[in-house]
């Protein structure tokens, strides 16, 4: 066991510098063993939740949905989608990699995270498709660990803005998901804002440098930056519009709140690491709107998982599989060529 483990090492003097080599070696099992069981209290929390639901009705609410409402949310999600890939094309230029085109990020960015988010583990599920999409245009191991980690930032850059304005307008919202106070949150979300802007602050004072030898990146600059918290709250936003269109309409909630308890959901979902936020999103979801009516909840939910994780999802392993079929396809072509050249050079 860790603990005993932990406590022969202190009782034998083993220095304290092995026991924090000890604990950074162990960080990923106890990073996943967090992360199950977050995933299986998420479980626990919904089933008690959706107990005594009528598959039923819940069908039902589905084929009562305004078809105008799901048209809407399909639009909403789609500029979601065209903005993710603003994500990979701000990275690239970021790192200098500005020979890549745009449509070569596009795919990349909507492929990495359509997949990656689906399978769970986005950071490397993720960066594994990136690495096999641009190592085809000649960037390194390295250059697309740059790339993700600029993506990631653009990210939590988006969602820090949004909920942070959201916690300070709408504070019950997030009282509903974090069963904090609503002063609580409002300082929270104040906080939040006074770090983002001394985050901007200081990468505009100059050039700021992370990492080094060959793993060194040059944070984006004032204009820059604020270009990427821009992009990541417009994907937020198309989100929760997206949301906000396929909830119940009755209790009425306004955008503001579906929108701070969405990105609230969100984040628990991709902290838990479980294939396409199964569980956690829609046990948060479920939990803060818990006057709604259960079946029509249940129903948005459906939809808004089948529109926003399911379809994204197959269309990029559609395009996976035609762009590594074609790949395979040109391979003996060019084979068959070199071996004839080859051979007359021989003749």
């Amino acid at each position: 066991m860790p603990a005993i483990r932990l406590f022969r090492l202190a009782r034998h003097g083993v220095r304290r510098s092995g026991i924090v080599e000890w604990l950074r070696a162990h960080a990923r099992w106890f990073g996943i063993a967090v992360a199950i069981v977050v995933i299986a209290g998420s479980f626990v929390m919904l089933f008690h939740q959706l107990e005594g639901i009528d598959p039923g009705e819940v069908i039902v609410a589905l084929r009562a949905h305004p078809s105008q409402r799901i048209a809407l949310a399909g639009l909403f999600i789609a500029g979601a989608y065209a903005t993710l890939t603003l994500y990979d094309w701000f990275a690239l230029r970021t790192i200098g990699a500005t020979h890549i085109p745009y449509r070569i990020a596009a795919m990349a960015s909507f492929a990495s995270y359509s997949i990656g988010h689906n399978i769970g583990a986005t950071a490397f599920s993720g960066g594994a498709i990136r690495y096999r999409i641009y190592s085809g245009r000649g960037l390194t191991v390295i250059e697309v660990a740059k790339i993700c980690f600029v993506t990631g930032l653009t990210f939590w850059l988006g969602n820090i803005t949004v909920l942070g304005l959201g916690m300070i307008m709408a504070p019950e919202a997030a009282t509903s998901v974090d069963q904090l106070s609503p002063g609580i949150n409002r300082l929270i979300g104040i906080a939040v804002l006074c770090a983002l802007v001394g985050y901007v602050t200081w990468v505009s004072c100059g050039p700021r440098r992370i990492g080094r030898d060959h793993w060194s990146l040059v944070l984006p600059g004032r204009g820059s930056t604020l270009l990427q918290i821009g992009i990541g709250f417009l994907d937020l936003t198309f989100c929760s519009l997206a949301m906000y269109m396929l909830m119940p309409s009755e209790p009425h909630h306004g955008f503001v709140t579906v929108a701070v308890v969405f990105v609230s959901a969100t984040l628990l979902g991709f902290a838990s690491h479980s294939p396409g936020s199964l569980g956690v999103f829609d046990a948060a979801m479920v939990f803060a709107f818990a006057a709604a009516d259960k079946e029509e909840l249940v129903a948005a939910l459906l939809l808004f998982r089948l529109m926003y994780f399911i379809t994204p999802f197959v269309l990029a392993l559609s395009i996976m599989a035609v762009r590594e079929g074609m790949i395979a396809f040109r391979r003996p072509s060019s084979d068959t060529a070199t071996a004839e050249a080859s051979s007359k050079l021989h003749v």
